[in-house]
This record gives structure tokens, C-alpha cells and sequence, in this order.
């Protein structure tokens, strides 16, 4: 009998002790999402002030140097979101390791901490590119749209997969797509209706950056000119695809809100549905306001606050154990 309560007591210690490794890592993946948010947020303060060709040309240095010596505005603008950019690979880089020596072979933490890494690269790959092929500050080709566009899906995918890596590791839930495929496919086109928004979103923005306008008067007359540059005429495209986006999303979310019980799902389809409309009222003021860079980047914000809240709703939707409270490394590690 006493030796049966030893093994038991010393099973829980062991049970705490990896449940504590597993909050405090949960705790490290949420401060790396929230750093990389902030990562994104001067990024995009460096291309609505026109500092990306602070740095020049060059890339991983900034004009040739390590360190830039007497910089102006524009070359610390850019120099410090690579500084913070490349921290924020560290910290992912961190939470590639922490991962693989806490998580089995297989685990879904370990998949989507990897993919966090994957993508992060990609990210500095996109931004390299940008500089490089001086798709930057002033320049209006269809090149830089598509990049941007293209730089906007892959940020978004990789917050999703960071924030879905702190997730799993707080919940202990994996995804079940086979026993919920019909809410697995309408929450499949709201994910891919919001990633559409925001590549409209980011070429919208890059249009206001370029060719700013005086009066809301003057910008829809060249939203509709036959003569504008096509960054201007496409400006109109945004509102529209995010209006509709936001009508379903709403309906999404109130229907899961009604027909799911579990608290997670309620909590997260309200959070959702709270976003949509002070991003919908956010993009109502950008436009009224003629979109200031402080208001553009007060939009972005809640663009990937948005994002993240939808990702997880569909984490919490499809989740494996829908009523698990507590992380769970498993037993076996490589």
C-alpha cells in the first residue's frame, strides 16, 4: 500500500511538473505573438511613411554598414524594424527549440512551432525581396501590390500559427476536422474571406500612401476615374469585399455563439463579432479621415487582432477535447 501511494505521488509530481513547463512555455508563445504583432505594426509604419528605402538597397546591412553612421528619419525608421524583425526570428527560433525538447515527436505543438519557424523565414525572405528589388517607398508597379499582397497572406498565416501554437500548448486540444466538417468548411471560407480583405487592405493602403488626396470628394472622384493609376481604382475594391466578409462573419459567429455550448466558442465568436463591427467603424473613420498613417495603423491592429480571434474561434470549434483545461506534453519526447 505505501509503495503504490509513493508511485502515485510521485506521478503527480511528475504530472505538475511537465504541466508547469507546459504553462510557462504557453506564456513565452503568447509574448512571441504579441512581439511579432508589434513587429508587424512598424513594418507597416515604415511603408505608410515612405522609409523603405532607408536602408538603400541593401540587405541584411543598411547602406552598406552594420550600423548606419549619421542616419536620417527614414534610415533609423527602417533600421529599426530590421533590428526588431530580426529579434523577433530569435524569439521564434527560441520557440522552435523550447518545443522540440518539451513535445513529443508528432505533437501538434512541435508541428505548429515548426511551422512558426518556416514561415517566419519566408517572412524575411518577402522583406528582403521588397528591398532588394526596390519594391519600396515610392514606387507604384504591380510588382510591389502583388508583393504586399502576397507579404500580408504570409504575416497573417504566420501570427496564426504562432497564436495556435500558444493555444494547443494552454488547452491541451488538438483539431478534429472529421466529426465537424460542415462548421470546419464555413469556418474555411471565413478564414479565406478575411485573407482576401486584407490583401485588398494592404494594396488599398499602399494606394493611399501613394497618391493622397485632399478632400473624401476628390478621392472618389479618382476611385471612379477611368485615368487613375490602377492602385487608385482598386482602392474601392476594399470596402466593398470587406463589407460583405464582415456580414458573413457576423452571421458565423452568432450562429456558433447560439448552437455551441462550450464557453471557449461563446467567448471567442463574441470577441469576433466585437471585432467586426470596431473594424468596420475603424475603416469608416480611416476613410473619413483621408487614412492618416496613425489611423492606418490603428486599422491594421485590429485587422490582425481580428485575424487571430477568428483563428482560434475555428481552433476552439474543432478542438479534439472540447473540455480540457490544462496543457498535456506527451509522455514519450524525441
Amino acid at each position: 500500500m505505501a509503495e503504490a501511494f509513493a508511485i502515485d505521488m510521485v506521478a503527480d509530481d511528475r504530472a505538475a511538473s511537465d504541466n508547469w513547463r507546459a504553462v510557462r512555455f504557453a506564456r513565452y508563445a503568447w509574448g512571441v505573438v504579441a512581439y511579432n504583432i508589434a513587429v508587424v505594426i512598424w513594418g507597416a509604419y515604415v511603408r505608410a511613411t515612405g522609409s523603405g528605402a532607408g536602408c538603400g538597397s541593401h540587405w541584411p546591412l543598411c547602406n552598406g554598414e552594420v550600423i548606419p553612421r549619421a542616419p536620417e528619419v527614414e534610415t533609423l525608421i527602417e533600421f529599426t524594424h530590421r533590428v526588431t524583425s530580426g529579434l523577433a526570428l530569435l524569439l521564434v527560433i527560441g520557440l522552435f527549440f523550447w518545443a522540440r525538447r518539451l513535445y513529443g515527436r508528432g505533437h501538434i505543438v512541435r508541428r505548429s512551432a515548426t511551422l512558426s519557424l518556416l514561415f517566419i523565414i519566408t517572412e524575411a525572405l518577402i522583406g528582403a525581396g521588397l528591398v532588394l528589388f526596390e519594391l519600396v517607398a515610392h514606387d507604384r508597379s504591380l510588382a510591389r501590390a502583388l508583393s504586399l499582397a502576397a507579404h500580408l497572406v504570409n504575416t497573417f498565416i504566420l501570427l496564426a500559427v504562432m497564436s495556435l501554437t500558444a493555444w494547443w500548448a494552454q488547452t491541451g486540444n488538438g483539431v478534429d476536422f472529421a466529426r465537424r466538417k460542415p462548421q470546419a468548411a464555413m469556418l474555411a471560407i471565413a478564414l479565406a474571406a478575411t485573407l482576401v480583405v486584407g490583401m485588398s487592405g494592404a494594396v488599398a493602403a499602399l494606394g493611399d500612401t501613394l497618391f493622397p488626396v485632399d478632400s473624401l470628394r476628390e478621392g472618389i472622384r479618382q476611385d471612379f476615374s477611368e485615368t487613375a493609376h490602377f492602385l487608385v481604382r482598386l482602392r474601392i475594391l476594399h470596402p466593398t469585399l470587406a463589407v460583405a466578409a464582415s456580414v458573413y462573419l457576423l452571421v458565423l459567429a452568432g450562429s456558433l455563439a447560439f448552437w455551441r455550448r462550450e464557453a471557449s466558442v461563446r467567448r471567442l465568436a463574441l470577441l469576433t463579432a466585437t471585432l467586426v463591427i470596431v473594424q468596420l467603424c475603424a475603416g469608416f473613420v480611416n476613410l473619413l479621415l483621408l487614412a492618416p498613417v496613425w489611423m492606418q495603423l490603428v486599422h491594421l491592429l485590429l485587422a490582425d487582432l481580428l485575424w487571430l480571434a477568428l483563428v482560434l474561434l475555428a481552433a476552439s470549434v474543432l478542438a479534439r477535447s472540447a473540455h480540457a483545461t490544462r496543457p498535456a506534453l506527451v509522455q514519450q519526447r524525441a
